[in-house]
């Protein structure tokens, strides 16, 4: 299959010449909707926007919101200028918001007022306070140096910011001849996309992915489902994963699918989108099907409509996968499995793949993606059946890690082979099963938690000696987080002490769900500690409770 040379802006042009009457995207709650023609025309005014703000081609221009329109049209607006776009999670507080403003060098942030009670104003101003004495594009900050203008998706003023309407209207001043020049300017291979991902050193690092990473990526994904111009895609996934931007935005767009967009996950209203809009598809992380199914209007909104999709993010329960077959009609459910690296798909099954396939594997290599298992003490590659860690080569590895040439030649060899860190087994057949974590990553609910983060912000609680935190077994969320916490000495600490610290500061997903303190940790000969004797203890400690 020969891949394509085409920028984000370019994909979608074609759509919209192509179909230029077809809907391109449909939101249930605000009753929008647009063609093909229409989204177009969007994100033509939108990029001309961010060039009249001073926004160059390789700038980065950071998004911090749920799924709003606005965020749609930023993703292909600054595919047609030349913006890099930094995903941020909706999840983020003030310390992880700094970090990531910081080490991004984003010059533009577009933000929403508040996202579920929390003010994002608010969180901004904490690390930024001269906002509320600066003109707006003229943001002197002492701890954001490189940080200048700001966009609220609202319609209030706020003090040294823009409104998303002010940056329409200023974008009118740039001529479509300007336009044409920046497009003619960019080049499939630049980078168009920055996502974080934490590392087990607890800082996390801006994978840079190019236009040819992600226009591929979603072509092919769309191809395992087989999606055509007929199809709706339900995307109720958020757009700062690449799930949603990717697997969701990306994979609609490449087949001029119409994309029916949640702003928030809601299992209710996921349900009523998919019955009114009769949509085809529908994306989820498992625990998003799980409480689809188990919602008490399911048997009246039951799906009639649906026949595929992707379930990713963490391991599908069997009788979960039958359930949405059988009970939700999508018989062509597919399963993948990738990571942010590689843009992400690296593995998915096919529409027409077995069942069992589809639930014992994460299927096989994407057209033009070779994946090889490996041994991880030699790097030499093992027989099919034998375990070892999957590594990937091909179009969809990341550009790197963005100012962080450690990392990033630690990730990928000389040979241009990205290691995952992930164990896996792959059959005679090509057919891929993900065994375990060569890292100590905690996946809560399709999110990736890496336990270093964690242990690196709770260090700095004055009362705290020392910290450790792993990953248990959980039915809702596949797993939950414990902390291991050794008090300083002559202090004394309780749960909701240690809570009661997180709350505001870290992401709601990061904050663990259990705390037991303790004099000392199991240790090596060798003084190291011992993670899996703590994880052994604390499910015995979390069983214990649920009985």
């Amino acid at each position: 299959m020969s891949l394509l040379e085409q920028t984000v802006g370019e994909l979608l042009e074609k759509q919209a010449a192509a179909y230029p009457d077809h809907e391109a995207f449909v939101y249930p709650d605000k009753g929008l909707r647009k063609s093909y023609s229409e989204f177009n025309e969007m994100t033509d005014e939108a990029a001309k926007g961010l060039m009249a703000l001073g926004i160059e081609k390789g700038e980065h221009v950071a998004i911090w919101s749920d799924n709003k329109p606005e965020w749609l049209v930023s993703q292909f607006a600054s595919g047609k200028m030349g913006g890099v776009l930094v995903t941020v999670n909706t999840n983020y507080r003030a310390q992880e918001l700094e970090y990531l403003l910081r080490q991004s060098d984003a010059s533009t942030l577009i933000l929403s007022e508040d996202f579920k009670g929390t003010s994002y104003i608010d969180i901004l101003k904490e690390i930024c306070p001269e906002l509320e004495t600066s003109e707006k594009g003229d943001l002197q900050s002492a701890r954001l140096p490189f940080l200048k203008n700001v966009v609220v998706l609202s319609d209030k003023p706020h003090r040294g910011c823009y409104t998303w309407q002010d940056v329409l209207d200023m974008g009118m001043t740039i001529s479509d001849e300007e336009l044409k020049e920046r497009k003619e300017m960019l080049s499939y291979r630049d980078v168009i996309n920055m996502q974080y991902t934490s590392g087990t050193t607890g800082f996390p690092k801006g994978v840079m992915l190019s236009h040819y990473n992600v226009v591929n990526n979603g072509n092919q994904v769309a191809d395992c489902m087989n999606l055509t111009e007929e199809d709706r895609l339900c995307i109720p996934v958020p757009f700062f994963h690449c799930f949603g931007c990717v697997l969701g935005t990306m994979a609609a767009v490449s087949k001029a699918s119409t994309m029916v967009i949640l702003e928030n996950f809601d299992p209710k209203k996921v349900l009523e989108a998919v019955k009114e809009e009769r949509c085809t598809a529908l994306h989820g992380v498992p625990t998003m099907f799980i409480a689809e199914l188990n919602h008490p209007d399911y048997e009246e909104l039951k799906p009639t409509t649906l026949r595929t999709g992707i379930m990713a993010g963490s391991t599908c329960p069997m009788e979960v996968m039958k359930r949405v077959i059988h009970d939700m009609g999508a018989e062509e459910i597919t399963i993948a499995y990738g990571q942010t690296e590689s843009s992400p798909v690296i593995t998915q099954t096919k529409a027409d793949d077995p069942i069992d396939l589809r639930v014992s594997s994460v299927g096989r290599a994407l057209p033009n993606v070779e994946v090889k298992i490996v041994e991880p003490a030699t790097g030499e590659k093992v027989e099919a059946g034998i375990p070892g860690e999957l590594c990937t080569r091909g179009y969809l590895v990341m550009e790197g890690y963005y100012k962080n040439e450690e990392a990033t030649s630690s990730a990928i060899d000389p040979d241009g082979w990205l290691h995952t860190g992930d164990l896996a087994v792959m059959d005679k057949n090509g057919y891929v099963e993900i065994t375990g974590r060569m890292k100590d990553m905690i996946i809560r609910g399709g999110e990736n938690v890496y336990p270093r983060e964690i242990e690196e912000f709770l260090y700095q609680h004055p009362d705290v000696l020392d910290v450790q935190i792993v990953g248990v077994p959980d039915d809702k969320y596949g797993e939950e987080i414990m902390a291991w916490i050794i008090p300083k000495e002559n202090k004394q600490l309780n749960e909701s002490d240690i809570k009661g610290f997180c709350e505001g500061k870290i992401s709601r997903h990061k904050i663990p769900r259990y705390i037991s303190f303790v004099d000392e940790y199991p240790m090596t000969a060798s003084g190291k500690i011992q993670k899996f004797r703590l994880r052994e203890d604390a499910l015995e400690m979390v069983n214990m409770k649920s009985k």
